[in-house]
C-alpha cells in the first residue's frame, strides 16, 4: 500500500484527471489496432499503410499548432471537453457505419481531436502541481491510463475479428464518461507557482525562445527520436505479427498490449518510489537503453512467442522510466505560459518524424527481410542513446554554468 500512498497530497483535480484517464482508456481499443485495420480489413500493404498515416500526420500539424495556442490562451479544461465531445460524436457515428476508405476519414477526425487534447492535458497537470510533486502527478495520470488499458487491447483484439462497430461504440461511450467527470469535478485551473523553482513567464515569440534557448530545441529533438523508437511498438510489431500469424496476429498483439498495461500498473508506483531521487535525465537515459535492448531482441526471436513477452517486459520498463522523466524534465526548462505550445510542438515534430520513419520502414518491410528491418531499428535506437547521452552532458554543463 505504501507504493500508492506516495500519491497522497495532490490537488483534487489531479485525481480527477487520472481517473478520467482510467475511464477513457478502458475503451481505447481502436488506435492500437489502427495498423491492423488498414492492413487486414482494407487489404493495404505496409507501404500504403505508412503513406496513409503520413498524410494523416501532415494534416495534424496545423491542428496541433492551433491546439497549443488555444491551450495557452484559454481555459485548458474547456479545451479538453470540446475535443472529447468531437471524438465521442465521431466514434459513435462510426459504430453505425461500415469501415471503408471513405469512413476512415471520420476515424481520423476522432483520433485528431483525441490528439489535440493532449497538450491541454499535459499542461493542466503541470499547472496544478508543484515542481517537486510533478513527477508523482504525471506518474499517477500515466498509471491511470494504463490501468484502463489492461483489458482493452485483448478485448480489442477479439472484437477486431468479430465486431469493429462495437469497438467504436465502446470507445465513444467511455470517452463520454471521462468528459462528464472532467466537466463536473474540475473547476480550479489556476496554475500553481512553485516556490522552490525558477519557473518563469516569457513574452517572447515561440520561435525566439527556441532560437535563443538551444537547450530546449535540442531537448525536443531528442524527445522526437525517442517517440520514433517507441512508435515501433504500434507499427512494426503488429505488422511483424501479421506477417507471421495472419489475422491471429491481432490476438497476439492484443495480449502483448495488455501485458504492457498490466506491467505499467504494477511497475509505475514501484519504480516511482524506488527511483524518486534519480534525476529525470537519468531516467530518460535508462529508458532509451531498455528500448534498445527490447526492440533489438526481435532480430533473433522471430516465431518464438514466449520471447515476445520477454521483450515487451523490458520495453515496458523503458516506457515507465520515459514517462517518469520526460515531461517533468521538460517542464523545468520552459516558460509557464508556453507549456501548451511547446508540448504541442513536441507532438507535431514527433508525429511528422514517426510518419516519415513509418513510410521508410513500410518500404523496407515490402522489399527486405523482417530481420533486416529490425536491425535497422536497432541501429536507430543506438543513435537515440548517443543523443540522450549528449543531452545529459549539456544538462550537466548547463547546471554547472547556471545558464539556460
Amino acid at each position: 500500500m505504501k507504493f500508492f500512498k506516495q500519491y497522497s497530497g495532490l490537488k483534487r483535480e489531479i485525481y480527477v484527471l487520472a481517473f478520467g484517464k482510467v475511464v477513457t482508456c478502458m475503451g481505447e481499443m481502436v488506435w492500437p489496432m489502427m495498423t491492423l485495420i488498414l492492413s487486414n480489413q482494407l487489404d493495404m500493404d505496409a507501404s500504403s499503410v505508412a503513406s496513409l498515416l503520413l498524410i494523416m500526420n501532415i494534416i495534424q500539424v496545423p491542428c496541433m499548432l492551433f491546439a497549443g495556442y488555444l491551450t495557452d490562451r484559454y481555459n485548458k479544461r474547456n479545451c479538453i471537453i470540446f475535443c472529447d465531445l468531437v471524438t465521442v460524436i465521431s466514434y459513435v457515428t462510426l459504430s453505425f457505419l461500415d469501415i471503408n476508405m471513405y469512413t476512415i476519414s471520420l476515424f481520423f477526425v476522432a483520433g485528431l481531436f483525441a490528439m489535440m487534447e493532449r497538450p491541454a492535458y499535459d499542461a493542466l497537470i503541470a499547472d496544478l502541481s508543484q515542481q517537486e510533486e510533478r513527477q508523482k502527478a504525471y506518474s499517477l495520470c500515466y498509471l491511470g491510463a494504463n490501468l484502463g488499458m489492461i483489458l482493452s487491447p485483448v478485448i480489442g483484439g477479439f472484437l477486431f475479428t468479430k465486431s469493429l462497430t462495437l469497438m467504436f461504440l465502446i470507445d465513444g461511450l467511455s470517452t463520454l464518461v471521462s468528459t462528464i467527470l472532467i466537466f463536473m469535478f474540475i473547476k480550479d485551473v489556476t496554475p500553481i507557482q512553485s516556490s522552490s523553482s525558477n519557473e518563469r513567464v516569457s513574452q517572447e515569440p515561440l520561435w525566439k525562445i527556441l532560437f535563443r534557448h538551444h537547450f530546449i530545441t535540442y531537448c525536443l529533438i531528442c524527445y522526437v527520436v525517442i517517440e520514433v523508437i517507441y512508435s515501433q511498438y504500434q507499427f512494426l510489431i503488429p505488422l511483424n505479427l501479421e506477417q507471421l500469424y495472419g489475422a491471429s496476429g491481432a490476438m497476439i498483439y492484443g495480449s502483448l498490449c495488455s501485458l504492457n498495461a498490466f506491467l505499467v500498473v504494477l511497475g509505475t508506483p514501484i519504480l516511482t518510489m524506488l527511483f524518486y531521487k534519480v534525476k529525470d535525465i537519468d531516467k530518460i537515459m535508462i529508458s532509451s537503453l531498455l528500448f534498445s535492448i527490447s526492440l533489438s531482441m526481435f532480430i533473433f526471436v522471430q516465431g518464438m512467442i514466449p520471447l515476445y513477452f520477454v521483450s515487451i517486459f523490458i520495453f515496458t520498463c523503458g516506457e515507465i522510466f520515459n514517462a517518469l522523466g520526460k515531461q517533468p524534465y521538460l517542464t523545468k526548462h520552459i516558460p509557464i505560459n508556453y507549456r501548451g505550445r511547446i508540448f504541442s510542438l513536441e507532438r507535431i515534430l514527433a508525429t511528422l518524424m514517426i510518419a516519415f520513419s513509418q513510410k521508410g520502414i513500410g518500404f523496407c518491410i515490402d522489399h527486405y527481410t523482417i530481420k533486416w528491418v529490425w536491425t535497422l531499428v536497432s541501429f536507430i535506437t543506438i543513435i537515440g542513446i548517443m543523443m540522450i547521452y549528449f543531452l545529459k552532458c549539456l544538462d550537466k554543463r548547463k547546471n554547472k554554468n547556471g545558464v539556460g
